[in-house]
């Protein structure tokens, strides 16, 4: 059977007034949360859909930061492990930028902050933070969004190797100084596997050029 064709992109002919959630169950709550959506929306057709459930995971929104040198051109990477990296054969323990979830009541920026400082013991401002996008990291079965930040920062002031992370959340996170050719080299080699590493770095090898 032959589709129908319609003119409009989802993006700017639905919004949220087209969804209709009849109820939210939440079927696990810990650290993080597993809600079950019980929804109806309307079709590109203009009808209704039908009464349909979905579980979305709750993970909160994160902010992720690139630290890069311009004057240098260097790029700060961090090396720490990740469980959700464990399935398969490759190592759980990936090159990624700073990132963190939010605390209550926090901005994307003081997020950054904080988390550079934590991570890497970058003390960085407002005025270091260069906003890059927001994204959606897996809108089929997630919420989260993703605040990704470029930060200038002195790549002086780092010693490549250096160790941190807070113990209390179990962190043991390794530093690697590397060339933004170097970053690229290790994209390419498919060396670099986390998705906000790799827009990231994408990003940078665009536009890096305005920042020299």
């Amino acid at each position: 059977m032959k589709s129908k064709k319609y003119k409009s992109l989802a993006m700017f002919s639905f919004n949220n007034h087209d969804v209709s959630v009849r109820s939210v169950k939440t079927r696990y709550q810990g650290f993080f949360k597993m809600n079950e959506y019980s929804l109806q929306h309307t079709l590109f057709s203009g009808k209704q859909s039908q009464l349909f459930t979905r579980e979305v995971f709750e993970r909160g929104d994160a902010v992720v930061v690139m630290p890069y040198d311009p004057t240098l051109d260097k790029v700060l990477l961090i090396e720490q492990f990740r469980p959700g990296a464990l399935r398969g054969d490759d190592s759980p323990w990936l090159l990624e930028f700073i990132a963190g979830m939010f605390d209550a009541n926090e901005t994307a920026v003081e997020v950054a902050i904080r988390e550079a400082k934590e991570e890497a013991d970058l003390t960085l401002n407002e005025d270091d933070l260069v906003p890059i996008m927001e994204y959606l990291s897996s809108p089929g079965g997630m919420s989260e969004r993703i605040h990704l930040y470029l930060a200038h920062f002195d790549s002086n002031t780092v010693k490549s190797g250096s160790v941190y992370g807070l113990p209390k959340e179990n962190e043991d996170i390794l530093l690697h100084l590397v060339s933004r050719t170097k970053a690229l080299e290790l994209l390419t080699q498919g060396k670099i596997t986390n998705a906000a590493t790799v827009i990231g770095l994408q990003w940078l090898a665009l536009n890096y050029q305005r920042y020299l």
